[in-house]
């Protein structure tokens, strides 16, 4: 029997004003493979960059997967091993019967999850982190994709 090796999303989300500018970055890393992704938005929020990040990531596998995902976004981690349930079993509405807010990422982030085995992994975000910190760094290069191409 062999184990299949984990593949690692390290994502994360910049938001220069919520709302304002913002930018996405993954960090994809299986064995000795790695990729770099980042984009972002002219207009959006912190919240769903967080959502797009692993949402690119996710996008990026080529087939059903171990994936261990790093995210510095309580909102996401939480979202995906605590809230989904509730949400998706009340038609994307919250406990006290509000639609959830980025309910479009949710639902593309729930079906890109479906076919992988998901840890989803919570870690402090600017505290030395490397995965996290490439991460970061990617989504600030996000931003600034979005900012000099609208200004050329």
């Amino acid at each position: 029997m062999t184990t299949q090796a984990w593949i690692e999303i390290y994502a994360d989300g910049a938001c220069k004003g919520n709302p304002g500018v913002g930018g996405w970055g993954v960090w994809l890393k299986a064995g000795p493979h790695e990729k770099t992704l980042c984009g972002g938005e002219l207009m959006t929020t912190n919240n769903r960059m967080e959502l797009m990040a692993v949402i690119q990531g996710l996008q990026a596998l080529k087939k059903p997967a171990s994936v261990k995902v790093y995210t510095d976004s309580s909102y996401v981690q939480k979202g995906m091993t605590e809230w989904i349930v509730g949400w998706k079993s009340k038609q994307w509405r919250t406990a006290d019967k509000k639609p959830v807010k980025n309910a479009d990422l949710w639902q593309t982030l729930d079906a890109l999850a479906a076919p992988h085995q998901i840890e989803w992994i919570w870690v402090k975000g600017h505290a030395g982190h490397a995965g996290n910190e490439k991460a970061d760094a990617l989504a600030n290069q996000g931003v600034l994709s979005v900012t000099q191409s609208s200004t050329l």
